[in-house]
């Protein structure tokens, strides 16, 4: 089996945190996050409890995927995979369920990324059969 210099490294389920299912979401272009219903609140990144009331009693659920800029950086030093993508704008959104994630901005020079812009989810390849969350700028 060849191996290919520049790959981007591939996500693996978590053997401690149950993840199976954000990841089988992303295979079908869903985003998942565990949610809360004796609260009614999502949390992200995955935990075996919640956050909230310490109880095991978590669900995932489709999110919308929209949301602001709360924070951006711009990766610029060379790293597995990404050769071809630097300069490479990375952000934490907050979504518009009241989480935050990373992502990468997919449609847009990292000089045009500021916090406080609209972003929708768009999904960013990793390989064949495995993609992460990122975000595209919403036009006003």
């Amino acid at each position: 089996m060849s191996e290919q210099k520049n790959q981007r490294p591939v996500p693996k389920a978590n053997r401690f945190v149950e993840t199976e299912a954000f990841w089988q979401g992303t295979k079908q272009g869903e985003l998942l996050l565990q949610y809360c219903p004796d609260t009614k609140q999502f949390q992200h990144y995955p935990r075996p409890i919640s956050v909230y009331t310490g109880k095991r009693n978590l669900e995932w659920r489709k999110v919308s995927g929209q949301g602001v800029i709360y924070a951006c950086t711009i990766v610029r030093v060379p790293g597995p995979g990404l050769d071809d993508r630097l300069p490479l704008s990375v952000v934490t959104v907050e979504l518009d369920e009241g989480v935050r994630i990373l992502g990468n901005v997919l449609n847009a020079a990292p000089d045009k990324v500021a916090i406080g812009q609209r972003v929708e989810l768009a999904w960013d390849a990793l390989g064949d059969d495995a993609q992460y969350p990122g975000f595209n700028l919403v036009e006003a």
